[in-house]
């Protein structure tokens, strides 16, 4: 308290009783594969898909994890990060660039076509020109009255495709090669000696020779980004902050999928074992950090049969940290313009961040539109779901007039306290949010009143779910309660420097199996006898 030592009036401020907690995202996705560009096992944060290709380049042929992005933004997602994982990137080249010694471990994924001087730099063509030959020209272009600055054009024919207000000087924000490596699609520039000294190139124009293989063939040819993948990259670690291990720095994550771990299978990188293990792995990850969710996708091309094998006798998994979707889904592919097979787990993300926003996270993500999807690799009959439903294979099935939709919302846990995926989901919610809205709590004096604090604190926030239908019963008395006081927190644990709150909760259940009993009776009224 102040001390007051002269007559007058005062005002203090006093920190009122209430910490309201507010409630925490649950829409952030993770995933982890395969990308003919950007940063190896670095976490990128995307909002939208133009953020993911001038990360991580488009559509490529051989991959999913382009196509898991893309169906989780279209179906409602909002944020997610990406780590890619594999081999070398396509600015490998880059390093690459003249050097006939370069190893093959190193082989830079996009190879460049033969490098021209340029001044101080050389320059050479990723992506050949639509021209006969297939040759690119890049010019140099005074800027009038700067001495310092140029511009350098990439032209194709007599089209211009890019074009770069560029500066030889490394210290400046348009450095010309940091310019290029960021933002070209077509070149690759680099210094011609390293460490020389550089200088702004004459105004000139060069032509540049095609390169051997475009992206899509390298890719094709699966060289590079998979030559030495093996299902440890996946894992990761997460003291070296690689692979989805590296994942453990970010509380903010809720969901992980690695769409490319069947990728690497079907190329025959890695067999049904080292499968299992990325996804015990990635399982493993999940019930350690106790806040996310890890969705699985099934091998492809699986009957009902055999998916059913794979679960029980493979796959035998039992967490409530993960779902698993089956089958594959047919979307567009654009770099193709057809329709392609993909894994389903992207696609399920958005659904799932979707379902979040559109209807709260304790609403089961299921009997909902899959966009994006024009068909089902297999179609499901009822009486195959029959068969996978109890043992957690949530299915997608096309219904006619319908669409496509999501048509289980389980986890891969025998125990039927967390059977459904809401509930364990929305139980990450609550904890996530509690942890996080009573940190204020740590160091306060231990005492009744603390603990008063607390459980009002706690049921504020707690009416408000109920409130939202997100908890059980006609009263808020009935949905759940929160004891702190002497009872849990006796002077033992007080002296241990202790608060212990017990918090209990009856979330709501999806309605699974809806029935309708009718029955016939004579006349036209009364009630049915017993």
């Amino acid at each position: 308290m102040p001390t007051y030592l002269s007559p007058g009036v005062y005002v203090e401020e006093v920190a009122s009783g209430s910490r309201p907690i507010e409630g925490l995202g649950t829409s952030v996705a993770a995933f982890v594969g395969l990308a003919p560009a950007g940063p190896l096992n670095e976490p990128v944060l995307v909002t939208n898909w133009s953020q993911y290709v001038a990360s991580f380049g488009d559509f490529t042929d051989g991959y999913y994890l382009a196509h898991s992005v893309y169906g989780f933004f279209n179906n409602g997602g909002t944020a997610a990060y990406v780590v890619r994982v594999g081999g070398g990137d396509a600015q490998g080249a880059t390093r690459a660039l003249g050097s006939a010694d370069a190893s093959p471990a190193a082989a830079p994924q996009l190879v460049a076509g033969e490098a021209v001087a340029l001044g101080s730099f050389k320059v050479a063509a990723i992506t050949a020109g639509s021209e006969a030959g297939g040759a690119l020209t890049v010019e140099v272009q005074d800027v009038e009255g700067e001495a310092e600055r140029f511009k350098l054009v990439v032209k194709d024919g007599e089209k211009v495709v890019e074009s770069f207000d560029a500066s030889a000087k490394k210290s400046a924000r348009n450095y010309v090669v940091a310019q290029v490596k960021q933002r070209s699609k077509t070149i690759l520039l680099e210094e011609a000696a390293a460490g020389g000294q550089l200088a702004r190139p004459d105004a000139q124009s060069v032509t540049l020779a095609p390169p051997a293989r475009t992206p899509a063939q390298a890719v094709d040819a699966g060289a590079d980004v998979a030559a030495a993948l093996e299902s440890g990259q996946f894992i990761g670690d997460s003291a070296d902050r690689t692979g989805f291990g590296g994942l453990e720095a970010y509380d903010e994550i809720n969901m992980v999928a690695v769409p490319d771990l069947m990728a690497a299978y079907q190329q025959g990188l890695i067999d049904l074992e080292q499968v299992k293990a990325v996804q015990i792995g990635l399982i493993a990850h999940c019930e350690l950090m106790g806040d996310r969710m890890a969705i699985l996708d099934p091998p492809p091309s699986l009957n009902a049969r055999d998916i059913r094998k794979w679960r029980q006798e493979i796959a035998g998994y039992d967490s409530p940290y993960a779902a698993l979707y089956y089958p594959w889904i047919k979307a567009f592919d654009p770099a193709s313009g057809q329709t392609r097979v993909v894994p389903p787990s992207g696609h399920m993300a958005g659904v799932w961040a979707r379902n979040d926003a559109e209807r709260g996270v304790h609403k089961a993500p299921a009997n909902e539109i899959v966009r994006g999807a024009v068909d089902l690799e297999l179609q499901i009959t009822r009486g195959e779901q029959d068969l996978l439903n109890p043992i957690g294979v949530n299915c997608i099935r096309a219904f006619p007039g319908r669409g496509i939709r999501v048509w289980g919302a389980r986890t891969l846990a025998s125990d039927p306290a967390w059977r459904y995926l809401n509930v364990r989901r929305y139980f990450n919610y609550l904890e996530e949010s509690i942890l996080v809205g009573t940190q204020w709590v740590v160091f306060e004096p231990n005492d009744p009143s603390l603990w008063a604090r607390i459980r009002r604190n706690i049921s504020a926030f707690l009416v408000n779910e109920w409130r939202q239908g997100a908890l059980f019963g006609q009263r808020a008395e009935d949905a759940f309660y929160v004891k702190c006081d002497a009872e849990t927190n006796p002077p033992e644990s007080v002296d241990l420097g202790r608060v212990v709150c017990e918090i209990g909760i009856a979330p709501v259940k999806p309605a699974e199996f809806v029935v309708f009993r009718l029955a016939q009776i004579q006349g036209g009224g009364g009630e049915l006898e017993e």
